[in-house]
């Protein structure tokens, strides 16, 4: 034999071996998640329920009985046990649900951080769908909206309870809300903005809706018309109004409750759809994994 032609053919051999054990051809190996997860478990509606710390932050699963195909889940910001029924039927149906306690940081580029490594460690260390169902209640909503702004490829849709869209509004109380003085003040620290800085931020949700609406994510919000605390004319509804036509009547829903809770200044209710919210989640998570095959868990 040609001693060229036995090394070329080693070089070769070795070279494919290569190939093969490199991350891009490992992916499939991750997408399964193992039998267990570690940290303290409790129960949370029936559920196992197992907490862990996320960069200091406290962090949870809840796993249902058995994994819908591609490992689908919701990922909840702030108030997790609030009109928590939509979640629970998601459990049923095979959806995992998260929560990371990111509560005190209004959203900031630090929470976003955040809230990327507890993704990726969610999707590559725990195989769960590559696009995530984002679920945000009152100031959830500007975590919620941030993270799918600086993550739109990672999002399959957006359920917003009452949102804050604007954090002028809500804590900040420049607007119709009376806000929160001792939340503004957090707020601010959060950004490390003065109040000056703050009121002349561009990148609230509210103003940058259009990249969420050229991504295509569909979203869906619950507001109640008379919420004194996040007014929907300054957050969903003058939001909504920045979404150019083209995009707007499919893929921005609002389900409109005439009056919230006198307690609560309107801004808590009853909800009265929560098997359509069913729906929405499931249509888009589900057909958006369908979508996703060809593309590595994680990227």
């Amino acid at each position: 034999m040609n001693p060229s032609i036995s090394v070329f053919r080693i070089f070769f051999a070795l070279l494919i071996a290569a190939c093969f054990q490199s991350p891009g051809f490992a992916v499939e190996a991750s997408t399964k998640p193992p039998q267990d997860w570690s940290g303290k478990q409790d129960t949370w509606h029936g559920f196992k329920r197992f907490h862990f710390q996320t960069e200091g932050r406290k962090s949870y699963v809840v796993v249902p009985e058995k994994a819908a195909p591609g490992n689908p889940w919701v990922w909840r910001a702030r108030f997790p046990d609030f009109h928590y029924e939509m979640d629970v039927e998601l459990l049923k149906q095979g959806f995992y649900v998260a929560y990371l306690d990111v509560s005190d940081l209004f959203g900031s580029p630090q929470a976003i951080e955040y809230g990327n490594k507890f993704y990726d460690y969610l999707t590559k260390q725990h195989g769960l769908q590559s696009k995530v169902a984002l679920e945000g209640v009152s100031r959830g909503g500007l975590f919620i909206y941030n993270w799918a702004l600086a993550n739109p490829n990672k999002v399959s849709c957006i359920y917003a309870d009452t949102p804050v869209c604007d954090f002028k509004s809500w804590p900040g109380g420049k607007g119709k809300s009376p806000g929160s003085k001792a939340r503004w003040e957090a707020c601010l620290k959060a950004y490390g903005f003065s109040e000056q800085e703050a009121l002349a931020w561009p990148n609230n949700p509210v103003d940058r809706i259009e990249v969420i609406a050229k991504a295509q994510i569909p979203v869906l919000h619950i507001i109640s018309e008379n919420d004194q605390v996040v007014p929907p004319v300054e957050n969903t509804r003058l939001m909504f109004s920045r979404v150019p036509e083209k995009y707007r009547k499919n893929n921005f829903q609002i389900i409109s409750v005439k009056e919230g809770t006198e307690k609560s200044k309107g801004h808590h209710f009853t909800h009265p759809q929560p098997e359509r919210v069913v729906k929405f989640i499931r249509q888009h998570t589900l057909q958006s994994e369908k979508n996703d095959k060809s593309t590595p868990s994680g990227n």
